[in-house]
């Protein structure tokens, strides 16, 4: 695969050969590529084989120099090696960092997988104010078909809005509630508004002859100020478009986009439905940020698609057994409503048209029932061996992986880089640390940090921006007091997991965050690990252990405790004068790491198999168990051990044990004083089933069926 690299006006002090030794190829070191030196471009593009072009910055350019070139049909891959490394003042040392992005950027793309369809045939629903409603739909109309939910008339309407010209239909009401997505929204409204919107000729009669002015522009009444004086009723005789005997209707109409102006959002999430967009209309068309939705609207028609970004496997989910709820953790960080229970199938389920790809309900899932699928963490744990080993082959040491945003994270970095080429006070980006972009920053977890850290990463920061949800950062923070417990539980000295956070136009303090990780030298393993990521992610995590624990720089100890929340691994303590072994946990544990004895009462617990998901807590009638983050460094981890047993009780009839002591004891001593079960009856408690039926049919002061006529 060729590479070239450029360096225009010798900006950054590249070394071709060394990088060319370390990605096993000659480099040719170009200065004007994009210009005069567009020929070895062309060439290489004729060659027919993927092509890695070191420059971003004219990206559009060299997409036009190959669409003009005869014979040209190979892929062109873009790296940054500029804003990212070369543009530092660490860039003569940055070589090792460089080679790794260039070995990167030859990779394949990733798998493609499913994908998730949105037909818009461009109905758009306007709410808000009708006179600044009026003002967007003139920008939109010629290519949208729009309708308006009038919210009465804003307090700064201009003269001349609302236009008295009905030129888009007008509807209102209240309660307006709206679900779906793009494409497939639904609005549904209680119409409650005396004023028939369809009737009403706008003549404006109503508004003038109203003594409490109940009647704004919008022809809506507020129904706080009228006070029955019903003028407008009687100035309206001949359209008679008023009615205040009319009964509400509840009203539905389906919509492909949304632009919302009211006061109050339609969606408070997050992430709201593509599709759907909420925009302050209050300083009419100079609004900030107005005209790009704008823009953004006239462009949404037509079919669109996206990846299906995650897999679901219900035989590995914790979220519920006989409608009890353990693990919630996917649908309580989901940003955009798309995850929700199911608990009478015991599953969850993941509306592909809700989900925005954000990989948090992965990352915070326990069992790997949920995987993240665009890209796999196969092809990410491929990635993350070529940057490292590239890294070390370069002589690169003490590698940290930087996890940002391909949005405002990567503004965030290229800034950086820019500041630090005009000779600001900022250094750049330091020459060890190894910037990465990501779908979104919540997509990786713990599986995959591990598994960076045992193939060669001294450190694995996530950077993150006011882009993510309070629900992600708090998930990333847990899912990273996890890591760091385990790491430091091994041996391994120092701090290896970070979540920098920058604010916007910030960069000195990113600047800072990022030259304080560059200084820091947390204890790493002596040997790169040489696994291949699995896309399960409790394989993942136990091969990342077992390499941690074999590159262990101390004796072990025989546990390690995790923090509460977030640790999907750890044991359970039965208090044994609660529990009576009635097994019910056994039945709801979705992992088999709870199971029982079929020759003796006994619980048994395979603590490798363990999730803590709490099922078993929850289920639990005696609230006997008590979850207990850790992980278990001994073999009995992998063993099955006995939690609790009891002694057989056998039936005072035949002898065969049928129960156990203690729970017979506890269900006699709860019925001693009920009615029902006195003498004989109390007795039957006593025996199995087989003799309990016997003793009814043979008794002889019992009433039988077959005496019954």
């Amino acid at each position: 695969m060729p590479t070239l690299i450029c360096d225009c006006n010798q900006t950054m002090p590249l070394q071709p050969q060394a990088l060319g030794a370390a990605l096993n190829e000659s480099l040719t070191l170009h200065s004007a590529l994009c210009r005069r030196e567009a020929g070895a471009f062309q060439k290489a593009v004729q060659s027919g084989d993927d092509v890695v072009v070191a420059c971003t910055q004219e990206k559009r350019l060299f997409a036009e120099v190959g669409a003009q070139t005869e014979g040209a049909t190979s892929v062109v891959k873009f790296v940054n090696i500029r804003e990212t490394g070369g543009w530092s003042k660490d860039a003569s040392s940055a070589g090792p960092k460089i080679a790794a992005l260039l070995a990167a950027a030859q990779l394949p793309d990733a798998e493609p997988v499913a994908t998730v369809t949105y037909k818009s045939a461009g109905r758009l629903l306007i709410v808000g104010p009708v006179d600044q409603a009026e003002q967007v739909a003139a920008l939109l109309a010629d290519t949208l078909e729009v309708t308006i939910f009038a919210q009465g008339v804003s307090a700064s309407a201009q003269a001349g809005f609302p236009a008295q010209e009905r030129q888009y239909p007008v509807i209102s009401g209240e309660r307006l509630a709206l679900k779906g997505w793009l494409g497939a929204f639904e609005a549904s409204w209680d119409k409650t508004n005396p004023i028939d919107l369809d009737l009403c000729t706008r003549c404006n009669a109503c508004v003038a002859v109203c003594p409490e002015g109940a009647i704004d522009l919008s022809y809506q009444v507020d129904s706080a100020k009228c006070t029955s004086h019903r003028d407008c009723t009687a100035v309206c005789k001949v359209a008679g478009a008023i009615d205040f005997n009319r009964a509400p209707q509840s009203l539905t109409e389906a919509f492909d986009l949304v632009l919302d102006l009211g006061a109050r959002p339609l969606f408070t999430l997050h992430a709201p439905p593509q599709g759907y967009f909420a925009q302050d209309a209050s300083a009419g068309l100079a609004s900030p940020g107005l005209p790009a939705t704008v823009l953004k609207l006239r462009d949404m028609v037509g079919e669109f698609e996206k990846p299906k970004f995650f897999a679901y496997k219900q035989k590995l989910c914790a979220h519920s057994r006989n409608d009890t709820v353990g693990c919630n953790a996917c649908v309580d960080i989901c940003s955009a409503g798309a995850v929700s229970s199911e608990k009478k199938r015991q599953q969850i389920v993941v509306n592909p048209n809700l989900c925005v790809g954000c990989g948090a309900c992965t990352t915070v899932c326990p069992t790997g029932a949920l995987t993240y699928a665009y890209p796999r963490a196969s092809e990410q744990g491929v990635r993350f061996k070529t940057l490292l080993s590239a890294y070390a082959k370069a002589g690169g040491t003490q590698p940290v992986l930087l996890f940002h945003s391909q949005g405002s994270g990567q503004q965030a970095v290229e800034a950086l880089g820019r500041a630090a080429r005009l000779q600001k006070t900022e250094r750049g980006v330091p020459a060890n640390v190894i910037p990465q972009a990501l779908w979104h920053t919540a997509s990786l977890g713990l599986d995959l940090w591990l598994s960076a850290v045992a193939f060669g990463a001294s450190q694995v920061a996530v950077l993150v921006t006011d882009e993510e949800a309070p629900a992600y950062l708090e998930g990333l923070a847990q899912q990273m007091r996890v890591a760091q417990a385990l790491v430091n539980g091994l041996g391994y000295a120092g701090v290896h997991f970070h979540l920098l956070r920058a604010q916007a136009g910030d960069v000195a303090g990113l600047d800072a965050g990022l030259q304080a990780l560059a200084r820091n030298r947390p204890a790493v393993p002596a040997v790169p690990a040489r696994f291949a990521v699995a896309q399960e992610k409790r394989s993942t995590l136990d091969m990342a252990l077992d390499h941690l624990i074999q590159q262990a720089p101390s004796a072990l100890p025989e546990a390690i405790a995790l923090p509460a929340q977030g640790s999907p691994f750890g044991s359970l303590v039965v208090n044994a004068d609660s529990c009576t072994l009635c097994l019910s946990c056994v039945s709801a544990c979705p992992a088999s790491a709870l199971q029982d004895n079929p020759e003796r009462p006994q619980l048994k617990f395979i603590e490798k198999n363990c999730v803590q998901c709490g099922l078993c807590a929850t289920t639990c009638p005696e609230d006997a168990i008590t979850l207990q983050p850790r992980l278990l460094l001994t073999p009995q981890r992998k063993e099955a051990r006995v939690l609790n047993e009891s002694a057989p009780y056998h039936c005072i009839r035949c002898a065969k044990p049928f129960g156990t002591l203690k729970a017979i004891e506890s269900m006699l001593g709860k019925l001693a004083g009920h009615a029902m079960f006195q003498g004989a009856a109390a007795d039957r408690l006593k025996m199995c089933g087989d003799c309990r039926v016997i003793d009814l049919y043979s008794a002889e002061n019992e009433v039988k069926i077959t005496d019954i006529r």
